[in-house]
């Protein structure tokens, strides 16, 4: 796959969360009124599971993720990405994935600030295209027995 390198990558970071923060919430409309968590459902498609990490005035950090069964028919959650929406700036910023710790314990050396802008920049694209996919395939989530 070939890897995305814009020029100014710091004002494409602000573009991206802006517009994933616009898609979560076109994905699940409903997002506010989720307390615990919510799955989606599409015709043939694994289910889409949301789950409130934590919550305070302004922001809400969110896990999102697919839920799959392994050889084991154990339940596996991919790709488990960790999304902290900020509501009074309107972004979405992703922390983590299933892959890769959060930014904050990647890289300690604060002074290496391309090395952290990079590492920021391939999670929020990679949740830029999943999101996309995600709208594509028309989830509909369900929330305490209900679906939204």
């Amino acid at each position: 796959m070939a890897k995305v390198a814009p020029v100014n990558k710091s004002f494409c970071l602000q573009n991206i969360c802006e517009t994933n923060y616009k898609k979560i919430f076109y994905l699940l409309p409903n997002l506010m009124h989720i307390e615990v968590s919510a799955q989606g459902f599409a015709n043939g498609k694994p289910a889409l599971y949301v789950q409130i990490l934590e919550q305070t005035a302004y922001t809400k950090t969110i896990q999102l993720s697919h839920y799959f069964e392994n050889e084991a028919k154990h339940r596996v959650l991919e790709p488990a990405v960790k999304i902290r929406l900020y509501f009074d700036v309107c972004i979405a910023e992703v922390l983590r994935d299933y892959k890769r710790v959060e930014v904050s314990d990647a890289i300690v050396d604060i002074s290496r600030s391309k090395d952290i802008m990079d590492y920021k920049w391939r999670l929020n694209y990679f949740l830029e295209k999943w999101l996309d996919h995600c709208l594509k395939t028309k989830y509909s989530f369900v929330v305490d027995e209900k679906v939204v």
